[in-house]
């Protein structure tokens, strides 16, 4: 039998287990005095994570108990646990009952941390032990829970414990002994399951707060000084990076621009993959764009989609990367490895909800089929092409007439009132003695001012303020040089320029003014007559503003599939009347606006149905498709400037409604509506026509023009 050394055999020098305990152990332990909970007692560990000192008597004034140092474990929260385990010395001691399911007294608690020598969040998962917690009862004759089977109770659970609380009549009971209490740092645990949850919720990582969030979190559970994702693209990379140095930097990069990066080797080798140092590993112009924002080594995460082989291809199936950079070389290990591989559940579920997202933002009639196809993807299922088959488009554009020319007369007039006022300048600037080079630059801002007076050409609006401000502004230190008067004529100059453009702005204001009310005006009531199509039947609707606006409905089976002529026809009506709305808007705003702009108002025609697909790689959200449909594309481009083929004036007239098209029965159709508009008082009962002039690539359109009623009768 081996027995266990005596005080003689060991050494003097070796500490005692309680000793160890005290000094090396990883648990943070402190004795508790019942009642108040206050700490007694506590080892280096709790001292060094609570920032507290342990105290030097019993008696001590700076007592603290643990709602004292933990951040969200309150007074309340203290009060309760303390009485659960008090309630089970009751039991025990007072009614000699050892019975019960009491384990959830042993479950942990997590907490945050609350010291004064740690900024970070730091989280720590603790017990309190009540073993050694022994109960008399004060008064023998109040025994709340004589009348009580409590050998029943405890094994059938029926009573809460809130119920028993309520019955514990606590100021009767004497309390001897200590409570133990054990902490356990749990941090990082707990910042993987926060950050997993968070990820889970976020809709994109992309849009700059949540990407900023995204580095906080990562820089703290990896201790990075920046973050990286990757986003794959069908025909590129995206790219975002976050340094110590650089707020936010982005870029693009072909797949095959990243040939020998060591963001494919992780994704060929699917593991976390170290990069201890950059600046030996700069295959290609990433890493470069790394090494210059200030990181010196990486943590890669590849991200492929669930149940997809490798050897199916990278672009098509991996959903990208995340990477955490540091600006030190050898800054990550094997347990940052680990917690990143723990991570990319998370990750992966925030990369597919980007996919979702992005293919769903987009108007409801078609949503369904964005839906979709994201839902396609992020099972890992290759792409396929959102195609809308033999849709009928309807075109109609409000177009404000002479905005060019306008907008013109507004920059010649503010350019013109600028050279005055520089030339003012100048005429306050000559004296007695004045030197030539002043003479001839007067004659320059003459000659440059007399030039805008006669034509306005499409540069001046830049070029001409460029040349003030490179041959004349310079010289106003000398100007106020130049006695009182040259000082106010450069201030008077100086006011006049004191806006957001940096120059004179008061006829282009007016303009732009004028130009937003009437496009707000129509915004609105095109936005009211489309609410009332889409009850009619859930089509597709892009609406661009400009100088005016202009919509492109699509209407057809593959996107409503209850569509029927009915709906068609009822669709173009509505089209019509909103359209003749707008009109009636324009007429009605034109009077209050210091600038009276006119527009005009054109449909287009077309019974043939077109093919609109949604190509990725452009901004727009449908492109028509096929050579087939590239006439009607041609004809929406040219057709608001197209001029009557007899006398060569504009197809388009203020205050009217033009309707453009091909055949006969395309004619018979809108004549139909335009019968309809009389009887309902849009319009006049007087119809002009005529041949509009051939178009390149497009001949033989016709138009009807009508004029839009101010009031309706």
């Amino acid at each position: 039998m081996v027995h266990a050394s005596t005080g003689a055999n060991s050494s003097p020098n070796r500490p005692d287990w309680l000793t160890l305990v005290t000094e090396q152990s990883q648990l943070a332990i402190a004795l508790l005095e019942p009642g108040s909970l206050s700490v007694q007692q506590a080892n280096r560990t709790f001292t060094q994570l609570t920032g507290l000192e342990a105290p030097q008597s019993s008696d001590s004034a700076q007592k603290q108990s643990p709602c004292d140092f933990l951040a969200d474990f309150n007074e309340t929260d203290q009060e309760q646990l303390y009485r659960r385990h008090l309630l089970r010395s009751i039991l025990r001691d007072v009614y000699q009952f050892e019975g019960g399911d009491w384990r959830f007294l042993d479950e942990p608690i997590v907490a945050q941390l609350k010291s004064p020598l740690n900024a970070e969040e730091r989280y720590i998962e603790f017990w309190l032990r009540s073993r050694d917690l022994h109960v008399q009862r004060i008064d023998p004759s109040i025994d709340e829970l004589a009348n009580l089977d409590l050998q029943h109770l405890l094994q059938q659970e029926t009573l809460s414990q809130q119920q028993w609380e309520e019955k514990i009549q606590w100021s009767n009971y004497r309390v001897a002994g200590q409570l133990l209490w054990e902490g356990l740092e749990v941090t990082a645990q707990q910042q993987i399951q926060r950050l997993a949850t968070w990820l889970i919720q976020q809709e994109t990582l992309l849009e700059p707060d949540r990407f900023a969030t995204l580095g906080e979190k990562l820089r703290s559970l990896f201790r990075a000084s920046s973050h990286v994702l990757l986003a794959m693209k069908p025909d590129r990379v995206q790219v975002l990076l976050s340094t110590s140095n650089r707020s936010q930097d982005t870029a693009d990069y072909t797949f095959e621009a990243l040939e020998g990066s060591p963001f494919l080797r992780a994704a060929e080798a699917n593991r976390i993959w170290n990069v201890p140092d950059l600046e030996q590993n700069r295959l290609t112009a990433l890493e470069d764009l790394l090494f210059e924002g200030g990181l010196r080594s990486l943590l890669i995460v590849p991200l492929w989609r669930d149940g997809t082989r490798r050897n199916q291809g990278m672009a098509s199936f991996l959903f990208g990367f995340v990477a955490v950079g540091s600006d030190r070389a050898n800054a990550f290990n094997r347990l940052d490895a680990q917690r990143a591989r723990t991570l990319i559940p998370a990750f992966k579920a925030a990369f597919r909800q980007m996919v979702r997202e992005k293919l769903t933002r987009i108007h409801p009639a078609v949503e369904w089929r964005f839906r979709q196809e994201a839902e396609r993807r992020s099972l890992g299922q290759p792409p396929q092409p959102i195609v809308f088959e033999q849709v009928y488009p309807m075109y109609g554009i409000s177009d404000v007439r002479g905005s060019t020319t306008e907008r013109n007369l507004a920059i010649k007039s503010d350019l013109l009132a600028q050279f005055d006022l520089a030339l003012d300048i100048v005429k306050a600037s000559v004296g007695e003695g004045s030197v030539g080079f002043l003479h001839q630059l007067e004659i320059d801002l003459q000659l440059y001012g007399d030039r805008l007076a006669r034509e306005i050409r499409a540069e001046d609006e830049i070029s001409a303020l460029d040349y003030l401000k490179k041959h004349f502004e310079v010289y106003f230190d000398y100007f106020r040089q130049c006695g009182p008067q040259g000082t106010a004529a450069v201030d008077a100059y100086q006011r006049a320029c004191t806006n957001d453009h940096q120059s004179v702005y008061q006829a282009r204001d007016r303009y732009d003014q004028a130009l937003h009310s009437i496009n707000a005006h129509l915004r609105k009531t095109w936005e009211r007559a489309q609410a009332k199509m889409q009850q009619i039947l859930p089509h597709y609707c892009d609406l661009e503003i400009a100088d005016g606006i202009d919509h492109v409905l699509y209407v057809g089976a593959s996107i409503a599939s209850q569509f029927s002529l009915f709906h068609l026809h009822s669709l173009r009506y509505e089209q019509l009347r909103g359209i003749c709305d707008c009109a009636r808007t324009c007429l009605q705003v034109r009077n209050e606006l210091e600038i009276p702009l006119d527009v005009s108002h054109l449909i287009l025609v077309q019974q043939a149905t077109v093919d609109i697909f949604h190509d990725e790689k452009t901004d727009k959200l449908f492109d028509v498709r096929g050579t087939r449909d590239s006439r009607y594309e041609i004809v929406k481009k040219r057709i608001d400037k197209a001029k009557d083929a007899k006398d060569g004036a504009r197809i388009t007239q203020p205050g009217m409604l033009s309707v453009v098209y091909s055949t006969h029965d395309e004619w018979l159709e809108y004549h139909q509506y335009l019968r309809y508009l009389v009887r309902e008082g849009w319009i006049h009962s007087k119809i002009e026509s005529g041949a509009i002039e051939p178009l390149p690539g497009v001949t033989g359109l016709k138009y009807a023009r009508v004029r839009v009623l101010s009031d309706g009768t």
